[in-house]
């Protein structure tokens, strides 16, 4: 099968790129780029030399040529492609937020400044967060025709690290507070200040405090695996000196029946309360993700950390309480380009067209 990129120049398209090609069930490439129509991919990135040679062509004749098309293109710039692969009748995975709210428009234009423009699309879409709409997205892709909204980087970490403690009632009235860190690839490949290299080498620095645009979809993801019972959300991203990788610090205030009677402040002694809940709490996390193949749930003593799923479609989540044992301090790590985009796009084709879901994610992550 071919497998077609528009927006291949861009660093999430060119990760599919790399991960697409060592994929078992691809045999070919079609790509597209705006701004290097005619081009050869390797000239733009010449990691590719001797690994794949296409030429970058137009996005209409990407979606005439492949079986999946993947848009790595900006909110807003890939419904017309949605468009003509419904016509079509090739699956459309989009990395933008255009198909993540499925018949919420009102949110989307609010935060992402446009309404749909193909509002009809989203009786095809579904919210492409394997771990938790894997039943979803088979059901609507044996219908023929089908559009994965895939997650936001941040939303995918902190979704995840959240989903046991508020689907199984570890999770207790208040706000969920998520701080996350992400690298430098997420704010993508077109040169700004924000992004200047003296400008962030050095520094941890948050930014659209209290007004980022994934903080909606964070919310709705949490209303959703609560059952409805939607905890208020305070979300912080912050710019860290790394190329990529996000770790998200996810404080949940604990239901009664899961609260320490340990008093703040007083020592902790081996094998006390605190220590026993958090062996149970992590004991309900390692049964809820006993079979997905990308969760690692870390053994006690071990902090998830960006480091250790560098180039991989792992998220790392490990689990801790806070001294006075009233809130569940849940850490989880993922590489915002894989993960966090085009290897969870690409573990959403391998469920569309049933392939093995791991196929072409089985690198072991770089420690370096």
């Amino acid at each position: 099968m071919i497998a077609g990129v528009i927006g291949a120049t861009g660093y999430a398209g060119a990760e599919l790129v790399r991960l697409l090609s060592g994929h078992a069930g691809i045999t070919g490439l079609s790509l597209s780029s705006v701004s290097f129509e005619g081009d050869r991919i390797e000239a733009v990135y010449p990691n590719f030399l001797k690994r794949v040679s296409v030429t970058l062509d137009k996005a209409e004749e990407v979606v005439k040529n492949s079986g999946v098309v993947f848009s790595a293109l900006p909110a807003g710039a890939g419904e017309d492609y949605g468009k003509l692969c419904m016509e079509k009748g090739v699956p459309f995975i989009d990395i933008s937020a255009d198909f993540r709210f499925g018949d919420d428009e009102e949110t989307y234009a609010a935060w992402y400044g446009k309404p749909y423009k193909h509002p009809e699309l989203r009786s095809y879409a579904v919210y492409g967060l394997p771990e938790f709409n894997r039943r979803k997205i088979k059901e609507l892709a044996a219908g023929g025709r089908v559009i994965i909204g895939n997650p936001g980087c941040y939303p995918t970490a902190a979704s995840l690290g959240a989903f046991p403690a508020l689907a199984r009632g570890i999770a207790g009235p208040g706000v969920v507070i998520v701080d996350a860190a992400s690298g430098i690839s997420g704010g993508g490949r077109e040169p700004s200040r924000a992004f200047h290299y003296p400008e962030c080498a050095d520094a941890v620095i948050p930014y659209k405090v209290g007004a980022h645009r994934h903080t909606p979809e964070i919310s709705r993801n949490f209303a959703a695996m609560a059952g409805g019972n939607a905890p208020g959300v305070i979300f912080t991203p912050h710019l860290a000196p790394m190329n990529r990788g996000i770790l998200s610090t996810i404080y949940i205030p604990l239901a009664e029946s899961w609260r320490s009677r340990t008093v703040f402040g007083a020592p902790r002694p081996p094998g006390g309360e605190i220590e026993e809940k958090t062996g149970k709490i992590r004991e309900l996390y390692a049964a809820f993700y006993r079979d997905e193949p990308f969760i690692r749930l870390l053994p006690p003593g071990i902090a998830a950390a960006s480091n250790r799923v560098r180039q991989s479609n792992f998220c790392d989540i490990s689990v801790h309480l806070d001294q006075g044992g009233t809130t569940l301090i849940i850490l989880s790590a993922i590489d915002n380009m894989v993960k966090g985009a085009a290897g969870q796009a690409i573990q959403n084709m391998n469920i569309i067209f049933g392939f093995d879901e791991t196929a072409g994610l089985t690198a072991i992550p770089s420690l370096f």
